[in-house]
């Protein structure tokens, strides 16, 4: 499996070019999944519905499944600080690629989404001068990149160069279980 992550502050664009990269790896024959982090509670049950009640009642996990999907809805009994690396734990093992939108303080390779500053905007700083695990930038405005850098600029308004950098890079996104499972 390999593991990209995509990190960049909120409305950088980040959901937009993982939405746009799952088709284009898929065409080239990559089953993909998906890590996402929530900074906020969120729920993807509903009121009403047996797996919500089930939820409610106490159970502490409730799987869901058809002969389409499966969903797992695990409830904490104290608040928890789960790594990416737990969530990799979790994912189908036959999975090709793995993107991971959020986690930026995590030690997988990442490509950082930036966006220059509009004019209402205040300037955020760039993780990639300090974080060695950013490892290309993908941007709409490389020229106005606040640090100068020798990683790859891929153009954010070009999916199809991000995804076909990260497969002409797929041996370096390789996930290391052996350095990685002593975490879990």
């Amino acid at each position: 499996m390999k593991v990209a992550g995509f990190a960049g502050f909120s409305g950088c664009g980040k959901t937009t070019l993982i939405e746009q990269l799952i088709p284009l790896l898929r065409q080239q024959g990559q089953r993909v999944s998906v890590v996402k982090h929530a900074h906020h509670r969120f729920d993807i049950d509903h009121p009403g519905k047996d797996s919500y009640r089930h939820r409610e009642a106490g159970a502490f996990e409730v799987v869901i499944a058809s002969d389409r999907r499966l969903a797992l809805v695990r409830e904490f009994e104290q608040p928890a600080q789960l790594s990416v690396h737990h969530l990799l734990a979790e994912l189908y093992e036959g999975v090709d690629w793995v993107l991971v939108e959020g986690f930026k303080e995590s030690d997988i390779l990442k490509l950082e989404v930036w966006r220059a500053p509009t004019a209402d905007q205040e300037a955020r700083p760039v993780r990639y001068p300090e974080d060695d695990f950013v490892v290309a930038i993908a941007t709409d405005t490389p020229e106005q990149l606040p640090t100068p850098t020798q990683l790859p600029v891929l153009d954010l308004n070009h999916p199809e160069q991000v995804a076909q950098w990260l497969l002409g890079q797929a041996d370096r996104f390789e996930y290391d279980w052996e350095l990685h499972g002593g975490l879990l």
